[in-house]
């Protein structure tokens, strides 16, 4: 079962990020898409910076696209190694098959299409699956460049365009914001620790009687 960690849990470092502009997004980059993904941090540091207007918003998406591809690239490569049993650890069997079954069938359009999609989309099934299931390392940098590389090009025009307005309502309903992100944190919390929780007991008692 997955720990997954709410984009909250980046708030404390977040003038840090802003301050480290670029390569703020690079160093978010790798976490996001680690075995411990920040659901979304990407997207809005990614906006924020781009609306900014510090450099040119394709700089931001760049900076964002690198991080991911280098992320996604180490995940790949982990699970590249570990080959189906630790996809099976970290999904549990059942949803292990369901992506390798999406994969066989989809190929190069089940990395690209997540990549592309906003959250909360899960796109590290598809990372641990095509590593798993020794997907060739070329189409899948490929396949990521292209799709991550599309979605943070979106997202840095649109900041760059729509910046006053963005800018604006983060000033205005900062407050409001990060109450509804400690509820949705303190929720997404328990749901993942009851799930876990479950998974190993499971786990435990597949063990026992074998």
């Amino acid at each position: 079962m997955l720990l997954h960690l709410h984009p909250l849990l980046a708030v404390p470092l977040w003038r840090q990020l802003r301050h480290l502009g670029g390569v703020g997004l690079v160093l978010l980059g790798l976490a996001d898409n680690s075995l411990i993904p920040l659901t979304g941090s990407m997207d809005v540091l990614t906006i924020w910076l781009a609306a900014r207007h510090h450099e040119p918003w394709p700089y931001y998406a760049v900076m964002a696209t690198l991080g991911a591809v280098i992320g996604g690239y180490i995940t790949y490569g982990l699970a590249r190694k570990g080959g189906k049993e630790m996809m099976e650890r970290k999904l549990s069997k059942k949803r292990a098959a369901q992506f390798s079954k999406a994969f066989a069938s989809w190929g190069f359009a089940a990395i690209v299409i997540p990549a592309l999609l906003p959250p909360p989309f899960p796109f590290l099934p598809f990372l641990l699956a095509a590593g798993a299931m020794q997907y060739p390392r070329k189409k899948f940098l490929a396949a990521l460049v292209l799709g991550r590389g599309i979605r943070y090009f979106i997202e840095a025009a649109l900041g760059f365009v729509y910046g006053r307005h963005i800018l604006r309502f983060f000033t205005k309903y900062y407050k409001p914001a990060v109450a509804i992100l400690i509820a949705l944190a303190v929720i997404g919390t328990a749901v993942t620790l009851v799930q876990y929780l479950r998974y190993k007991q499971k786990l435990a008692t597949t063990t026992a009687s074998s």
